[in-house]
């Protein structure tokens, strides 16, 4: 039986992956028919790099978890997300710091989904932008060998 969003939010904020504190992730919003996402991401110093910013690897994490979570509220059921491929612009620096992540699902197919993320600065500027294919898995456990939390 389908959850209703604010089911889902509490559901995936009470099994946050252990990398969501290092990321400093809050889930915020999901929307499960128009299947979207909003989370806060707060860039802590250690994330960056000499020059001074997140280093990008952290950035592209954060965009992945944003867009999973969109997907996770398209599937809107137990399901494994793992994605297959992810691009990332980088459109400016990731100064340390809080930013909002919004995820969105652009086609949700049987067995792809097409998402695409966007990362603002506390300034409301856009200064990432991320495009990535994910396989739902319908099967709990399948992918970790375990149920699923989700």
């Amino acid at each position: 039986m389908p959850l209703t969003a604010d089911e889902l939010l509490q559901r995936l904020r009470q099994n946050r992956p252990p990398f969501a504190e290092l990321l400093g992730a809050d889930i915020v919003a999901l929307d499960t028919e128009a299947g979207t996402a909003r989370m806060t991401f707060n860039g802590k110093p250690e994330l960056c790099n000499p020059m001074g910013v997140v280093q990008g690897g952290f950035v592209a994490a954060m965009l992945d978890y944003v867009m999973t979570m969109a997907a996770f509220a398209a599937a809107n059921q137990r399901v494994e997300m793992p994605t297959l491929e992810m691009k990332i612009n980088f459109l400016g620096p990731v100064f340390p710091g809080p930013h909002r992540g919004e995820g969105v699902v652009t086609r949700k197919g049987r067995t792809i989904m097409f998402l695409e993320g966007r990362l603002y600065n506390p300034q409301d500027q856009l200064v990432v932008t991320a495009s990535s294919t994910a396989k739902p898995i319908y099967d709990p456990g399948r992918f970790r060998g375990q149920g699923d939390k989700v």
